[in-house]
């Protein structure tokens, strides 16, 4: 049997493209090494509640196009992320806003606010940040550096805060304002029933296979379509060649609690150094949950290995000429386009992946 392509893949990028080609009339196969659908974001029931089994995912876009689309696949609800850091039982709201400053330095206007953190910054000498620490000091100062950023930075990444580009935090939210409001976005939510059931609704009517390592069979997938559309780590395709790219890794302890409420909120950091996770999620405040029980995941940081599942690439000066010498091989593949984090190494929220998956189907289906 013949397909026009072969995905690898069935996460979103993939899952984006795949129905693009379908609805181009396109015969597609989707294949993936995992037993279920959703990449990263595949979610599952558990005590009534759907978890968010790598990781918290909280869909956000300012792209109406982007938005308009997976809402023709899921409806979204309202949430809004406004996560909690615990630091040594003090809890501070995030983003860094006006309820952060006043509780940290008792300031209780924006002006006062902006003073404080330029009081703090000029004592630090900072003019131009050259790393991630130097750049958070002069977004924040170095009391909410010290006790919001660095510990919990630190732990994230495997690296001190002065190894890091500053490039990392440059993103970072700090309002003079009383917006909890995590994400500035004009669009923001989560599908109801979970990103399994949005993944499954844009792979209707799609052949996908499950289990299957496209790597044990490379030969014979890549005889079976035309084009290959290629959504795992680029390294791994050409077998290593230059070396394994960097990555971190997260690995979760997740358990069922017999109570309705375990923290009160989706998401809490715990930014100390000495608490070995790094946040909490209760997976039953994504969906504004009322079942007798709750599920939390906590979560710990490590560095990838071969084997692990990479979360994020680290985009330091060592591995970006790395990716470049495997994108210089990846361009040499004439029937092959690899996208997404992976086959891109690039952090992506989601909706940058499925714009970039609908932007490559745009031009390759035209």
């Amino acid at each position: 049997m013949k397909y026009d392509y072969l995905i690898v893949g069935a996460g979103l990028y993939g899952a984006v493209f795949a129905q693009q080609a379908k609805m181009a009339g396109k015969k597609v196969l989707v294949i993936d090494r995992r037993p279920h659908i959703a990449g990263n974001v595949y979610c599952e029931e558990i005590a009534g509640i759907n978890v968010h089994i790598y990781g918290a995912h909280i869909f956000h876009t300012n792209n109406r196009t982007v938005w308009e689309y997976v809402n023709r696949f899921a409806e979204f609800n309202r949430f809004t992320n406004s996560p909690v850091a615990n630091y040594r039982g003090e809890l501070y709201s995030l983003p860094f806003n006006m309820y952060t400053f006043n509780k940290m330095w008792g300031v209780v206007t924006p002006a006062e606010a902006a003073a404080k953190i330029e009081e703090q910054k000029r004592a630090a000498g900072i003019t131009e940040p050259k790393n991630l620490e130097e750049q958070a000091i002069s977004l924040v100062g170095t009391d909410i550096y010290e006790k919001l950023v660095k510990g919990y930075t630190e732990k994230q990444w495997g690296r001190p805060c002065d190894r890091l580009p500053a490039f990392i935090i440059k993103r970072l939210p700090v309002r003079l304002t009383f917006d909890n409001n995590y994400f500035n976005a004009l669009y923001q939510g989560i599908p109801m029933g979970g990103y399994t059931k949005l993944v499954a609704n844009m792979l209707a009517g799609i052949e996908v296979r499950l289990n299957e390592d496209y790597f044990a069979m490379k030969a014979e997938y890549d005889g079976l379509a035309d084009r290959i559309i290629y959504t795992g780590a680029i390294d791994a395709y050409f077998d290593y060649c230059f070396g394994a790219l960097e990555y971190r890794s997260v690995r979760f302890e997740t358990e069922v609690l017999d109570m309705p409420n375990f923290q009160g909120n989706a998401a809490v950091n715990y930014t100390d150094a000495e608490t070995p996770w790094t946040r909490i999620i209760e997976h039953k405040w994504f969906e504004f949950g009322t079942q007798p029980k709750t599920v939390i995941s906590r979560e710990f940081s490590s560095e990838w290995k071969p084997g692990g599942e990479p979360y994020y690439p680290v985009n330091d000066a060592k591995n970006s000429a790395l990716y470049e010498k495997y994108r210089g091989l990846a361009e040499k593949e004439e029937n092959v386009i690899f996208g997404g984090r992976l086959g891109e190494y690039k952090y992506y929220d989601m909706d940058a992946v499925i714009a970039s998956a609908l932007e490559m189907a745009g031009r390759e289906l035209s």
